[in-house]
């Protein structure tokens, strides 16, 4: 039996469910670069009401037709497009598979939609709306703009914006190596979300003095 009194990721950001994405490209121009691999890590909440990282959903992608690579890029991220133990998917399919955990993920937990949480989080939305937008996909789970942004929060609480010293900041370990993996900065990206988040307490204003919920952008297209 639920206990009224416990949080719920449905109420606690207004029917959000926050998933953590990281993406790794061919470069910085989301129109034009490939994406390469995307990560996502749904989040919950432990038995105190703690928020925690769910269960990473990621793939690794084939660059799609009529997009570019810059060198430099694979340079930074290490990523080797011909390497046997990749397992690429095609654009569309990889988006399935991340998407439908993702919509799991907002089922499970009573949520209407999910909501990107990253690093420079306008950058990986940008990307995953491209994607979206090439292979005409009618059942991007996440909201169209919208974000909670890392920078943001990592500024105001650690007065640090890179990554690695954000991470450091907040006391989470971090290993230069393996860094610019999406799996990698994602799950570093969502433990850095939930160490904010759970040292923030919530302030709740009086449900009278609230405006009504516009529910248009809120209920789209996240069923099974």
């Amino acid at each position: 039996m639920t206990d009224p009194a416990r949080p719920t990721l449905a109420t606690r950001f207004r029917g959000f469910l926050p998933v953590v994405v990281d993406v790794e490209t061919g470069g910085f121009d989301w129109n034009r670069h490939a994406l390469l691999e995307i990560a996502a890590v749904p989040l919950d909440l432990d038995a105190d009401g703690k928020l925690i990282c769910g269960e990473t959903i990621s793939a690794h992608l084939h660059p799609a037709p009529g997009t570019d690579i810059d060198p430099k890029s694979l340079e930074i991220t290490g990523i080797q497009l011909d390497h046997p133990f990749r397992l690429a998917k095609p654009e569309r399919e990889a988006l399935d598979h991340v998407f439908n955990g993702v919509r799991a993920a907002v089922k499970k937990h009573g949520c209407q939609r999910a909501i990107l949480v990253g690093h420079n989080a306008h950058f990986d939305l940008n990307f995953v709306n491209a994607a979206v937008a090439r292979v005409g996909h009618k059942r991007n789970p996440f909201h169209p703009f919208s974000v909670f942004d890392t920078v943001t929060m990592a500024g105001l609480a650690y007065g640090q914006t890179v990554l690695a010293r954000a991470v450091h900041a907040a006391g989470i370990d971090w290993d230069g190596a393996e860094a610019h993996s999406a799996v990698y900065d994602a799950e570093k990206t969502a433990a850095l979300f939930c160490k904010i988040a759970n040292s923030w307490p919530m302030l709740n204003a009086p449900k009278s003095e609230l405006p009504p919920q516009q529910p248009s952008l809120l209920s789209a297209d996240v069923g099974p």
